[in-house]
């Protein structure tokens, strides 16, 4: 299984990044995918999840009102816009994939089997 995350940049506060993540060598479509960040020296945390489906979001709500996650499963390819982006989301982004996640447990990384490697997002003020 690969995870191939994509899109990271050096941005201005404000500004807008698409990030892209690529899976293979999984069945992608029954797959739920979520969006972790892990800032310097801090531990990683939860950002969003997607239904295998797509139909369901699941957002942290730190960034609920910047950020949008949404799949193409015919493309094997998961994405998370943000938008206005702060200095604080500066950190490391990491996509990953898990199977029979219950509501309840979308936000832990436990949760998860597969991890990409990460693309880093620097904002600067």
């Amino acid at each position: 299984v690969q995870l191939q995350a994509s899109g990271g940049g050096l941005v201005q506060a404000g500004d807008s990044l698409r990030l892209s993540c690529t899976a293979s060598g999984l069945t992608f479509s029954r797959s739920t995918m979520g969006w972790f960040r892990q800032a310097p020296g801090k531990e990683r945390v939860f950002v969003a999840a997607i239904h295998r489906g797509g139909s369901r979001t699941y957002v942290a709500d730190s960034v609920n009102d910047r950020f949008t996650m949404s799949r193409d499963n015919a493309k094997n390819t998961l994405y998370l816009q943000m938008n206005h982006l702060q200095p604080e989301d500066t950190a490391v982004y990491y996509c990953a994939a898990g199977s029979r996640i219950i509501l309840s447990s979308v936000s832990q990384s436990s949760s998860y089997h597969y991890w990409g490697q990460g693309t880093q997002v620097t904002v600067s003020s």
